[in-house]
């Protein structure tokens, strides 16, 4: 049950009363995304942050250029939300897409204010969930400057194993950061050396 996946993932850092549970559950709402649907547009103020239970979201910027910067994936037991936006109820900078048919379990601004007063505990939830998208993020940027190709794509594929197969070539080149034409060639060349 879509529900359980999501209480799975809150008690790997707290650990919830029956009682908690029930107050959380009715904050929560259910939302389903049909493929290239949007979550949010750049632009747009974040209302929430959306935990997938199925499919998969993408969240990515556009340069100037009209060129596509994927930043991250949120497949199954991944939340997704443009953090920025979100926590300063400023205009946001992401895009966030449906890649497939996706469940997702969504939690409002709003409600999640609400939640901090009525099960505290559900404040230190959420400043691990930020403190580690903080650590990766940043992560993130210094293997982008520091690391070949092959090695930023060593660590998508750890980082997101059930992906590898599952999603377009161009979106993890994307996320890699170079163009689908040097993606194939390198992969070609990885198969090729074993």
């Amino acid at each position: 049950m879509p529900i359980d996946l999501l209480l799975n993932n809150i008690s790997k850092y707290i650990h919830l009363t029956e009682e908690e549970r029930s107050i959380f559950v009715d904050y929560l709402q259910f939302k389903n995304f049909k493929r290239k649907q949007f979550l949010m547009h750049e632009g747009e103020v974040c209302k929430y942050s959306a935990f997938v239970t199925s499919g998969c979201l993408r969240g990515y910027t556009v340069d100037k250029n009209g060129i596509e910067h994927v930043l991250s994936f949120a497949p199954p037991d991944w939340w997704m939300g443009d953090m920025y936006s979100l926590i300063s109820q400023k205009p946001g900078i992401l895009n966030i897409e449906a890649l497939e048919d996706t469940e997702t379990i969504t939690l409002s601004k709003t409600n999640q204010e609400k939640l901090y007063i009525a099960v505290p505990k559900f404040e230190r939830f959420f400043r691990i969930l930020t403190e580690n998208a903080l650590v990766a993020n940043q992560q993130r940027i210094i293997d982008n400057l520091s690391l070949t190709a092959e090695e930023r794509y060593g660590l998508f594929c750890k980082r997101y194993p059930t992906l590898i197969d599952h999603l377009p070539h161009k979106q993890i080149a994307s996320y890699i950061g170079v163009t689908p034409e040097f993606f194939s060639r390198m992969r070609s060349g990885m198969l090729r050396r074993g």
